[in-house]
């Protein structure tokens, strides 16, 4: 039987809750106190929460739900927020819960039962090596027969992401008409099966995951891009060779640090760059240069 909850349904007993908490970074380098003011202001612009509100928006269209309400702010001096209810469409068609790749902007629909979107930003810039970050928390968490995992390929493709990480969690249990309980009603041994090929390709990704407790974790970092696309306010031509090799280093290390959780010393024991293994290669994720 479904029931009512202010004149919402709630489709059948499934009460398993399905949470997709993400954190992406964008990394940049901006040296100069106006550059770094103009990256802030950038970033407030180009992710303000209207934009984002446009962003959760869709990912409520990809998984087919009903937007109940929206709470959004721009903060002083930098950051937004959204908070977004949802709740199910009616009469809308089941989708398969075989591991594959969400959409990306494409529409989508499933029976989605009493959910939320939420987005938080945190833009920063510290002075002392230039180095500018934009961190976005994303949760996406649902109840009810689909997993918020469909939407992953399009939140991804909607930021500049050069690290993320993502954590994947089912809780609670559901029962059949006989009374056994169900604590998963769906496939799943990685997060990595749901992102699209093109995107596998661009990240080196490290799962950690804990099958007996439905928790799920990958971590992925960008593997090649040029230093150009990293540099606010001026252009690598301007760079000498000297300041190219110290921001290329730089922004690596900052990268490996958000991976792996963990400082890098800016030089290694043996007097080498910790951005370099001791084989004499460079790490997966460096910054790419002529």
């Amino acid at each position: 039987m479904a029931r009512t909850l202010k004149r919402r349904k709630l489709h059948g007993f499934n009460n398993l809750t399905k949470t997709l908490s993400f954190n992406i970074y964008d990394i940049n380098y901006a040296l100069t106190p106006s550059q770094r003011s103009a990256y802030i202001a950038y970033i407030d612009e180009e992710y303000n929460a209207e934009r984002l509100t446009g962003i959760l928006s869709e990912v409520a269209n990809i998984i087919g739900a009903t937007v109940l309400n929206i709470a959004r702010e721009d903060y002083e001096p930098q950051g937004a927020s959204v908070t977004m209810l949802i709740a199910e469409e009616s009469a809308v068609p089941r989708v398969p819960d075989a591991e594959m790749p969400g959409p990306l902007p494409e529409a989508m629909v499933a029976h989605l039962d009493k959910s939320h979107l939420t987005v938080h930003t945190y833009p920063e810039s510290h002075p002392r090596d230039g180095i500018s970050t934009f961190r976005a928390d994303i949760d996406v968490s649902t109840c009810g027969l689909i997993s918020p995992l469909r939407a992953l390929n399009y939140l991804i493709h909607s930021f500049h992401s050069d690290i993320v990480t993502l954590d994947y969690r089912v809780r609670g249990f559901t029962r059949d008409r006989r009374g056994k309980k169900y604590f998963i009603d769906h496939k799943i041994n990685s997060i990595q099966n749901f992102l699209a090929p093109d995107t596998r390709n661009r990240y080196q990704m490290i799962d950690v995951n804990v099958y007996q407790e439905n928790i799920f974790h990958t971590k992925m970092m960008i593997k090649d891009r040029e230093l150009d696309e990293y540099l606010f306010g001026i252009d690598e031509s301007d760079l000498t060779p000297k300041e190219y090799e110290a921001i290329s280093a730089s922004l690596h290390r900052e990268m490996l640090e958000i991976f792996y959780g963990r400082n890098i010393p800016s030089r290694a024991p043996d007097g080498g760059r910790s951005t370099n293994d001791r084989r004499g290669g460079r790490l997966p994720g460096s910054v790419v240069g002529p």
